[in-house]
């Protein structure tokens, strides 16, 4: 099932965000404690974006978090990754726009493959300066027709 999140999900999104990304990424574990991950949801994502869930026999299992033109998260537990639910939530911000723009970090290769399969293209990679973790990340581009190479800004 999925549905869109409201301001009570957001500490069990807060969880899985974090669930996820230290599986992903665990040379980057610990970077925020949860009641940190828990206010980022509640104070920032959840007031920024639209935020939709996938449940599996009501357990939430895997967030999305977008507004207009901007996938800002993506996670999903670990157990259940490769069963469909990442593309699933990835529908939903597809349907809601044109174009899609979302940062992973370079050395988050299943990300990279996973976004690649679904139609986004590598527009950008920074070494990170820019970004909180200071780790090299790459900006992805999808849009409903053709990319034309004048929607890149870099």
């Amino acid at each position: 099932m999925l549905r869109q999140l409201a301001l009570a999900d957001m500490d069990a999104a807060a969880q899985i965000h974090r669930i996820a990304f230290d599986f992903a990424m665990p040379w980057l574990a610990g970077l925020h404690t949860p009641d940190e991950d828990r206010w980022f949801y509640r104070e920032r994502v959840f007031l920024t974006c639209q935020v939709w869930g996938r449940f599996d026999g009501g357990e939430l299992i895997g967030i999305i978090a977008f507004r207009e033109g901007w996938i800002e998260q993506l996670y999903v537990l670990p157990t259940v990754q490769g069963r469909g639910a990442g593309t699933e939530l990835l529908d939903i911000a597809k349907d809601a726009g044109e174009r899609l723009e979302l940062w992973t970090f370079q050395r988050n290769t299943p990300a990279r493959r996973f976004y690649e399969a679904r139609g986004f293209v590598q527009v950008e990679q920074t070494e990170g300066a820019r970004n909180e973790e200071r780790e090299p990340d790459v900006r992805y581009l999808w849009t409903r027709g053709p990319l034309d190479p004048r929607s890149i800004v870099v």
